[in-house]
């Protein structure tokens, strides 16, 4: 039965300080991972500012104004200025990447340098492992070898933390890639993509990367978007496998899988906030629809209420000022 009038809800609504006292969700910086594209050359992006890349050179510039506004933690992804079909870029001891986190460790000493472990920037075909021999191309990434993958990946992830990353986080979606990579790595966190979807919510991103499939699509190894059970399955098994840190993507349209792990797990916790998601916000307050920031903090509000601990975000940069 209801209590009201002795109840009334409203009263802890009433101003702005109020509201505050009795919120539950927070949002500090210190959650927050921003992605930084480095590349051969610097190419801005007007429309989505996060989804430019920058040289090495300029890469530390864009690091410095982020530390200075209080940011935490980046992830690095690399456009390499050549791709093959063995993604020999990935782990080569002078790829983009590689420099980068050699330009950036000694410089920024106290920042997390996460980086983004997968193939698919490096390969010439744009899928994330290497092919099966005679591969014809499928529809959907059958493809994909997965176990001559691994080696590769823990080349790259081995590659990127003797240049200096604090925590590697394997994108890729192949079946024992934590496995191989703690292996490889037996002191280095794993940040894991564990629930890693096939959705239609990375397009700005492979543009931006330059890492979209040639043919085919992905969905012979990420996950079918219709799926929860299987996504628990993918943790349960990257947590034994050795993995610190799990992850959910995209964030938004996956808010009851992001709560589904929270509730299985006692490990941390990521979400990625992903391109289509900043996109989207971005374009519809372009259009005058939506008013950008409010849209943007109800949304990494949303993100964290649903259980993930960190969250890597395109507005972390703007996130920092409106905090």
């Amino acid at each position: 039965m209801s209590t009201f009038p002795v109840t009334r809800l409203r009263r802890l609504r009433r101003t702005g300080a109020l509201r505050a006292f009795a919120r539950e969700t927070h949002l500090d910086l210190d959650q927050f991972v921003m992605p930084l594209f480095a590349g051969p050359d610097t190419k801005a992006n007007a429309e989505l500012p996060a989804l430019g890349r920058f040289s090495v050179d300029d890469l530390v510039r864009e690091t410095e104004s982020l530390v200075a506004a209080g940011v935490t933690a980046v992830i690095l992804f690399g456009i390499p200025p050549e791709k093959d079909e063995v993604a020999s870029g990935a782990y080569d001891d002078d790829g983009i990447v590689q420099q980068a986190l050699r330009a950036l460790r000694p410089r920024f000493p106290e920042l997390v340098l996460m980086t983004d472990v997968c193939l698919c920037e490096y390969t010439s075909h744009g899928h994330c492992g290497v092919l099966k021999e005679g591969a014809a191309g499928s529809l959907h990434g059958d493809e994909v070898d997965n176990d001559e993958t691994l080696d590769l990946l823990a080349r790259t992830a081995v590659s990127h933390v003797e240049a200096g990353a604090d925590v590697v986080a394997p994108s890729d979606m192949m079946d024992g890639r934590v496995g191989a990579i703690r292996d490889a790595l037996p002191h280095t966190p794993i940040v894991a993509y564990s629930a890693k979807y096939a959705s239609a919510f990375y397009g700005p991103f492979r543009e931006a990367a330059e890492s979209a499939p040639a043919f085919g699509d992905r969905r012979g190894y990420q996950m079918d978007p219709a799926n929860v059970r299987e996504a628990l399955r993918e943790c349960e098994q990257d947590v034994a496998e050795g993995a610190d840190v799990l992850m959910v993507k995209p964030a938004l349209p996956y808010l009851d899988v992001i709560r589904a792990v929270r509730e299985r797990f006692d490990v941390p916790l990521a979400a990625y906030n992903v391109s289509g998601e900043y996109a989207m916000v971005k374009a519809a307050a372009r259009g005058g629809w939506m008013d950008e920031r409010a849209a943007a903090l109800e949304s990494l509000t949303a993100i964290r209420r649903a259980g993930a601990d960190i969250v890597i975000s395109y507005w972390t940069k703007e996130l920092a000022s409106w905090l």
